[in-house]
């Protein structure tokens, strides 16, 4: 794929704004993964319908999953779709989760707004080098670049690991220097996948790290943090799913509470995944289960869609506080 595009070609925008008046406004960002049709028109449509702003993610398997120029074409139709319904909510196209410099430009160069570049996992100073090669090179694109100190425990396509590592909070003023990030995500206790926490019979989830991230905000006043892994593993969801032939036992989430508490402070981007995941399948179970003869996936995909629609509404509303705010 030769030809370089930029974001703004596709009607996209990057993050610069929309965090400004994330911050300012008290509410987060939602950043929704998507890996095929039916989950990018629920996010935009639901989003248009709740005028918020919003973040389109994908990871590197999904991008690998949906073919990296059949992606810009996508992002490029659902931005027109949104439009022609009469909606500008602000959209923006983000690489969740970028293992390497070579990905970033890849993506920097077919048409994303905002990419994350994830060195979380190296010692400091690489993630440091790392994160500065990345962000000069989308800077000269104005392409904001989100970058990850701490790591999240739990497994989500290529990212793994056992146990998390809270952010260091004195580590962060000296990474937002060296490498000139737009945003910084941290670890104060959400994780990845649908098991966030192994809980014993009658256990509460333990609450997030708040004194963490109140200690962030200070030391870097009115900069846009982002959490991943914030998913409340919907239990509705997972009940349906094991109801109709799942077995999902244990999954347990961060609750709506908690975020709703994240969302009001320096939070301004909030990654939910594994949710969008769980009412897709808990509603195709459903509907093939009910309906043993029926074999047309729109049918099973429109009512997953249809549910994927009712749930970032929720979430918008509810939890992150961004309808209404585009």
């Amino acid at each position: 794929m030769g030809d370089r595009v930029h974001f703004s070609e596709l009607g996209l925008v990057n993050t610069r704004e929309m965090f400004q008046k994330a911050f300012q406004g008290g509410y987060a960002i939602p950043a929704y993964n998507f890996n095929n049709l039916e989950q990018l028109q629920a996010i935009v449509l639901a989003c248009a319908e709740t005028s918020s702003p919003v973040i389109v993610q994908v990871s590197k398997g999904a991008r690998e999953y949906a073919n990296q120029t059949m992606l810009r074409y996508m992002a490029l139709g659902a931005v027109q779709m949104v439009r022609e319904l009469g909606s500008n909510i602000p959209i923006c196209l983000h690489l969740d989760h970028g293992d390497s410099f070579e990905l970033c430009k890849s993506c920097v160069d077919s048409g994303f707004s905002s990419v994350m570049i994830d060195g979380s996992h190296l010692s400091y100073e690489k993630n440091v080098a790392l994160t500065r090669q990345v962000v000069e090179y989308a800077h000269q694109y104005d392409v904001s670049v989100e970058g990850e100190l701490g790591v999240l425990a739990g497994i989500e396509d290529e990212v793994q690991a056992e146990h998390s590592t809270y952010t260091k909070p004195e580590e962060v003023e000296d990474f937002l220097k060296k490498t000139g990030v737009d945003s910084l995500a941290i670890s104060i206790g959400t994780s990845h996948g649908a098991y966030k926490f192994k809980l014993k019979e009658g256990e509460e989830v333990p609450p997030l790290r708040f004194d963490i991230l109140k200690e962030i905000e200070k030391r870097i006043p009115g900069f846009p943090i982002v959490l991943h892994g914030a998913s409340s593993v919907v239990q509705e969801y997972v009940q349906l799913i094991n109801q109709y032939g799942g077995k999902m036992d244990g999954a347990v989430g961060v609750p709506e509470a908690q975020l709703r508490q994240a969302a009001a402070s320096a939070v301004c981007k909030i990654n939910i995944d594994s949710d969008g995941r769980l009412a897709v399948t808990a509603k195709v179970r459903e509907f093939l289960a009910k309906n043993p003869g029926e074999f047309d996936p729109r049918k099973y995909l429109g009512d997953a869609r249809k549910e994927l629609i009712a749930l970032i509404k929720h979430k918008n509303q509810e939890v992150l506080g961004s309808a209404g705010k585009a």
